[in-house]
C-alpha cells in the first residue's frame, strides 16, 4: 500500500529526505518568515508555546541531517542537483494544490486550506465508507460496534477525522473528547459523523466570529455562541458538553403524487467497440435497483461509438444486448441521443470523442467547432453555425442528427412498440444540454468564472454580419471586446458590470442575436426528433447556470446563451419552442442549496433556488412537463429532501410536480449499505408511499439476491 501511494504521488524515501532539506534551506533563506508559532494543548492540560524554541529545533534538526551520527560530515550534494530537487518540489506542490482545489470545489470534500496527502487519503477513505481515527487507524464503518484495541467509546475528532464512533453517553448531552486540538468535521443528518466546535472559516463574515492572533490559542469555551454546553477536563483531555441536536423536521410524502425514478447508467457502460462492458456485474446492479422499485434506467447512446468510422454506418450491437437485459427485468428505458463527446468535463470518467470521420473533417475545416475570441476550438460538439451548411460529406449537421435518430428508431422498433422506451432526450449541445460551451474546463475555466462567448467561427460571424447589416448597423458585426475572459468576474469587465454595455444598444442587439441562434438550433433539432420518434415523449436538457444570478447582468447565463439579465426573461423563448414540439424540459439544478453556494463562493452571488423557480414557472406557465436530475453527486438525506421539496412543491394550488426524476448515477458507492438505504428511502418518498421497511430486513433481502 505504501509503495502504491509513493508511486501515485511520485515520491520516494530519498526524494522525501531531499524535499525536507530543501524546504528547510528555503526557510533559512527567507529568514525564518515561514516559521509560525504553534500553540498546543499538552497532556497535563497546560499550554505549550513553541515559537522561538521551535525555530531552534528546526535549525538543530537541519544540522543533524547534514552531519552523520558519528560526527562525520555528510557529502554535500552538487548545486545543480539541489536546484532540480527544488523544481521537483515546486511541481509537486502545484499538483497537490490543484488536486485539493478540485476536491474542495467539485467533490464536496471538507479539506482544510493547508491539507496534505494524509488528509486527501483520509477523505477518500471516508467517501468509501471507512472510519479514519486521528492516529491513522482505519476500519470499515460497519464495525464501529467493535472498535479496534485501544479505541475509545467516545467521539474523537482531529484535523483529518470526519467519521467517529457513535457516542454512548446519556441522551441529555453529547460528549466529545478532543486530544489537544480541534478542527471542523461535518455533521450529516442521516447519521452521526462527529461532534465539533467549528473554527473560523475564511469565508465566514459573521460578526460573531472571534478574531485570533498568532500568540493566542484556538481554544473555544462556553462563551462561544456556537457552543451551548460546558467544557471540563477529564484525564487531561478536554470534554465538551453539547446540548442534543434537534431532530430535523421532514415533510410527510405519504399519499403525494407518484413520480417515477430512473437511474443513469455509467458513462462507460458501452465501450468504443459498441460492446457491453461487464454484463454480469451490471445485471447484479440492475437487480438491486429493481428490488428498490426503481422504475427504469437512462443510458447515453453515443454518436462517437455508433457512427464512429464512416457516415451512415451504424453499430448498435452493445445497446441491443443492454436493452434486452433491461427489458427482461421489466424496467423502463430513457435514452439520450448524445451528439457530444465525453471527457474533459466535471464528472467524466471515460473518453468518447466525436466520430472519426467528423474529426477528419475538423482537421481541414476547424470552423465546424465552436470557437472563442482567441481562436481556440472546442471539439466537444459541432457548431450550430453548420446546422444548414453541407460540410459533413454532403450533409448538413441537422441531416446528420436526423439520420442517426431515424436509424435508432428503426433498429429498436420493438422496444418502442412495447413501451419499454418511455422517453428520448435529444442532445442539443455540450453535455447534451441546450447551451453554448461557454465554460470549458479544457480551456482553463474554473467556477465561478463568467465564461466566454463562443461565436467566432466563420459561420457564426457570417450570420452576425448579415444580421447587423439588416439592422442597418454593419459595424455591429463583431463580438464584445470588453467581456473579459473565462475566469473574469462581472465587475471586472466593461460589458457585464452594473450599467455596462450589455444593456446598451449594441449589447442588446448582440445578446438577442446570440440567444436567438440557441433557440433556433433547439427548434430545428426538436422538430426532426418529433418526426423521428412520433408517439414517444421527447425531452431537452437545460443546465442551471446559477452563479452570478444575483447580479444585474447574469453574466454566466449570458455567455451560455440565456438572455436573462434582471430586466429580461431568458427562459420564456425556450419554453415556447418546447411547447411547440410537445417536448419535456429536463432541468438539472434541483438539489443545490443556496446557502452552500454562499458559504463556498460568497463572491459568486449564486442563487440556485431563485433560478430553479424561475425556470419551473416559465415551463409550468405554458403547460410544459418538467423532469429533473441531480447536477452533483447525491448520497445524503439533506440533498434528497431538497430534491423532494422541488419535485413536489408544498401547497401548490395547481398540484404541479415533476414528471420524472433521474438519479446520476449508478456507481459502487450507491451500492453500499448506508447510501443505498438512503436512496431506497428517497425512491419510496418520490413514489408517495408509506414509511420504509426495516433497514436490516431490506439489507438482507437485497444483498442476498446479489
Amino acid at each position: 500500500m505504501a509503495t502504491d501511494i509513493q508511486k501515485l504521488i511520485g515520491t520516494s524515501e530519498e526524494d522525501d529526505e531531499d524535499m525536507d532539506m530543501d524546504v528547510k534551506e528555503e526557510d533559512e533563506e527567507n529568514g525564518g518568515k515561514h516559521i509560525a508559532a504553534q500553540i498546543m494543548v499538552g497532556m497535563d492540560g497546560g499550554m505549550t508555546s513553541n515559537s522561538s524554541d521551535n525555530q531552534f529545533q528546526h535549525h538543530q534538526q537541519f544540522q543533524e541531517q547534514v552531519s552523520s551520527p558519528g560526527g562525520g560530515a555528510r557529502r554535500s550534494r552538487p548545486l545543480e542537483e539541489k536546484e532540480r530537487t527544488k523544481l521537483r518540489e515546486r511541481h509537486r506542490r502545484a499538483i497537490t494544490a490543484r488536486i485539493l482545489a478540485g476536491l474542495r470545489r467539485h467533490g464536496n470534500y471538507n479539506l482544510r486550506v493547508r491539507a496534505d496527502i494524509n488528509d486527501v487519503i483520509a477523505a477518500l477513505a471516508r467517501e468509501a465508507g471507512w472510519v479514519v481515527l486521528p492516529d491513522g487507524t482505519t476500519f470499515p464503518s460497519r464495525t464501529q460496534g467493535s472498535r479496534p484495541a485501544g479505541g475509545t467509546s467516545a467521539a474523537v475528532t482531529s484535523s483529518s477525522s470526519h467519521l467517529v464512533s457513535q457516542p454512548t453517553n446519556p441522551p441529555g448531552s453529547i460528549r466529545g473528547v478532543s486530544p489537544g486540538h480541534r478542527t471542523p468535521v461535518e455533521y450529516n443528518s442521516c447519521r452521526m459523523k462527529g461532534v465539533f466546535i467549528p473554527n473560523p472559516s475564511p469565508y465566514d463574515q459573521s460578526a460573531s466570529t472571534q478574531s485570533q492572533t498568532p500568540g493566542e490559542g484556538r481554544e473555544q469555551t462556553e462563551s462561544d455562541p456556537r457552543v451551548g454546553g460546558s467544557m471540563d477536563t477529564i484525564n487531561d483531555k478536554q470534554i465538551v458538553d453539547i446540548p442534543p441536536i434537534p431532530k430535523l423536521t421532514e415533510r410527510d410524502f405519504a399519499g403525494s403524487p407518484f413520480i417515477p425514478v430512473y437511474v443513469m447508467l455509467p458513462l462507460g457502460a458501452i465501450n468504443m467497440k459498441c460492446e457491453l462492458v461487464d454484463p454480469d456485474g451490471l445485471l447484479k446492479q440492475l437487480k438491486v435497483l429493481k428490488s428498490a422499485n426503481v422504475d427504469g434506467v437512462m443510458v447515453d447512446c453515443w454518436w462517437g461509438i455508433v457512427e464512429a468510422h464512416a457516415p451512415q454506418e451504424y453499430n448498435w450491437n452493445g445497446y441491443k444486448r443492454l436493452f434486452q437485459m433491461v427489458h427482461e427485468l421489466k424496467l423502463k428505458l430513457q435514452v439520450v441521443m448524445s451528439f457530444h463527446e465525453c471527457g474533459g468535463n466535471v464528472g467524466d470518467d471515460v473518453c468518447i470523442p466525436l466520430p472519426n470521420w467528423v474529426a477528419e473533417i475538423g482537421r481541414s475545416n476547424p470552423d465546424i467547432f465552436f470557437t472563442d475570441r482567441e481562436g481556440r476550438r472546442n471539439p466537444e460538439c459541432l457548431s450550430w453555425g453548420i446546422d444548414k451548411e453541407r460540410v459533413l460529406r454532403g450533409r448538413t449537421a441537422i441531416e446528420v442528427y436526423f439520420d442517426y435518430m431515424r436509424s435508432f428508431r428503426v433498429e429498436f422498433d420493438e422496444f418502442f412498440e412495447d413501451g419499454i422506451i418511455s422517453m428520448v432526450e435529444v442532445g442539443l449541445g455540450p453535455c447534451g444540454e441546450l447551451r453554448y460551451p461557454s465554460c470549458p474546463v479544457k480551456h482553463g475555466w474554473r467556477y465561478p468564472g463568467i465564461g466566454e462567448f463562443q461565436c467566432y467561427d466563420k459561420y457564426f460571424l457570417k450570420s452576425l454580419k448579415k444580421t447587423a447589416e439588416a439592422r442597418g448597423h454593419p459595424f455591429w458585426a463583431r463580438g464584445p471586446d470588453n467581456a473579459g475572459s473565462y475566469n473574469s468576474q462581472p465587475h471586472e469587465t466593461g460589458f457585464f458590470c452594473d450599467g455596462g454595455d450589455y444593456d446598451g444598444y449594441y449589447g442588446r442587439f448582440f445578446l438577442n442575436w446570440y440567444a436567438r441562434i440557441l433557440v433556433d438550433h433547439g427548434d430545428r433539432v426538436l422538430s426532426l426528433a418529433k418526426l423521428a420518434f412520433e408517439g414517444t415523449q421527447i425531452a431537452a436538457k437545460l443546465l442551471g447556470i446559477h452563479w452570478w444570478y444575483k447580479t444585474a447582468s447574469h453574466a454566466a447565463e449570458l455567455t451560455a446563451g440565456f438572455y436573462n439579465p434582471c430586466n429580461h426573461d431568458g427562459y420564456a423563448a425556450i419554453a415556447a419552442i418546447l411547447k411547440k414540439h410537445g417536448a419535456i424540459l429536463n432541468f438539472s439544478c434541483s438539489e443545490l442549496w443556496a446557502v452552500d453556494q454562499q458559504v463556498d463562493f460568497a463572491e459568486a452571488h449564486s442563487d440556485p433556488e431563485g433560478l430553479v423557480w424561475q425556470v419551473l414557472n416559465a415551463a409550468w406557465d405554458v403547460g410544459i412537463p418538467v423532469a429533473s436530475e441531480n447536477a452533483l453527486p447525491c448520497y445524503d438525506r439533506v440533498m434528497y429532501n431538497k430534491i423532494l421539496d422541488n419535485a413536489k412543491p408544498l401547497n401548490d394550488p395547481d398540484g404541479r410536480h415533476f414528471l420524472s426524476f433521474t438519479y446520476l448515477r449508478l456507481s459502487p458507492l450507491l451500492m453500499e449499505r448506508q447510501t443505498y438505504m438512503e436512496f431506497e428511502r428517497f425512491v419510496k418518498r418520490m413514489h408517495g408511499k408509506v414509511r420504509e421497511q426495516s433497514a436490516i430486513i431490506f439489507y438482507i433481502r437485497v444483498f442476498a439476491m446479489v
